[in-house]
């Protein structure tokens, strides 16, 4: 694997055609793969800045050079060590990324025409997103708009890292980075955990940072059967990802990355809209219960988190199921 980048501190200068932005929600960014892998394909020398959290995600694309910063770092302190470096620019959203842009008074500043983002633009780009399309629309239009060519399969597919997967090996991760409406009861995933053990599995119960613990809660339920994991940070879980033929979670983060790394995912959805934000690739399913007030997008439910409550462990089980024959087979395209 092909891989490029730098650090800004310590200072390196690197100069080229394209900085894009990258969008700092790990789902966002996943999305954002195949766009920045069609500029690649144009010719253009093409770098990414982002956040030294991203940097090992955005490492695993080829032809790709990585500018990462500190978190937290200020947008003029950013905008020093990409200023001359760069002919255009291409942001999504107003982001510390996209300030540095403007600060740099780089000669091409690119992105979708939004009110609050064009100020930070030289060159907005008008285009229309039908009802109900995938997110990744979002990225792949604005990439039209440039006259790049989008429609090739390469784009869409997961990762190699070159990590042999287990196929016994069924990862579950009941923690949302969402918000506790986007999870599922966690007696319902001791019953999946359950299943999976009665079938010969090997479970991994992960654990996100900065929520309810809901991972590490269900792996002291199961004790020494299953092994813990807690994923942080989570670029770095990427391999752990791979080796594991099957993923079931919920709605958020990793499932994104999951995918991303090739491993068939079975992700639940709540109050996300699953045909606008499910994982990326033909080999993953989602599960969810068809509820009034969803698709709500709320972090915490303002009524009896029905879209929850209602999802029973039979469907789950019966898609989880049904990926156990498929759960490592890494489909060479990942078209959405």
């Amino acid at each position: 694997m092909q891989k490029m980048g730098v650090r800004l501190w310590p200072v390196t200068m690197i100069s080229g055609d394209m900085l894009v932005a990258a969008p700092e929600r790990w789902d966002e960014a996943c999305f954002t793969v195949p766009a920045v892998r069609a500029v690649i394909a144009s010719g253009l020398k093409t770098g990414i800045l982002c956040s030294e959290t991203q940097r090992e995600f955005w490492e695993t694309i080829n032809g790709l050079m990585v500018v990462s910063f500190p978190l937290r770092t200020k947008s003029k302190l950013v905008a020093t060590q990409i200023k001359d470096q760069w002919k255009a620019s291409l942001a999504w959203e107003i982001s510390p990324a996209a300030e540095a842009f403007k600060i740099a008074n780089l000669p091409r500043r690119l992105g979708p025409q939004e009110r609050r983002l064009d100020k930070l633009l030289t060159h907005p780009l008008s285009y229309s997103e039908n009802p109900l399309e995938h997110r990744v629309r979002h990225y792949l239009a604005a990439v039209e708009e440039l006259s790049i060519d989008t429609k090739r399969s390469e784009f869409f597919a997961s990762v190699d890292l070159g990590i042999e997967f287990e196929k016994n090996a069924v990862m579950l991760c009941p923690s949302s980075d969402l918000g506790i409406s986007y999870e599922w009861a966690i007696d319902r995933w001791v019953e999946i955990a359950d299943r999976l053990l009665e079938n010969g599995k090997h479970v991994t119960v992960v654990s996100l940072d900065g929520n309810r613990d809901l991972g590490r809660n269900l792996a002291n339920l199961l004790g020494d059967k299953v092994t813990y994991f807690h994923a942080f940070p989570l670029a770095s879980t990427l391999p752990i990802l791979a080796i594991h033929g099957l993923v079931v979670a919920a709605d958020g983060s990793l499932p994104h990355l999951a995918a991303h790394a090739g491993t068939t995912c079975v992700t639940l959805f709540g109050p996300n809209d699953s045909a606008w934000k499910r994982p990326l690739g033909r080999r993953h399913s989602v599960v969810k219960m068809h509820v009034e007030c969803a698709p709500c997008l709320l972090a915490k439910c303002q009524f009896d988190s029905r879209c929850q409550r209602e999802l029973t462990v039979d469907r789950v089980w019966k898609a989880v199921k049904d990926k156990l024959t498929y759960a490592g087979r890494k489909d060479q395209w990942s078209a959405w």
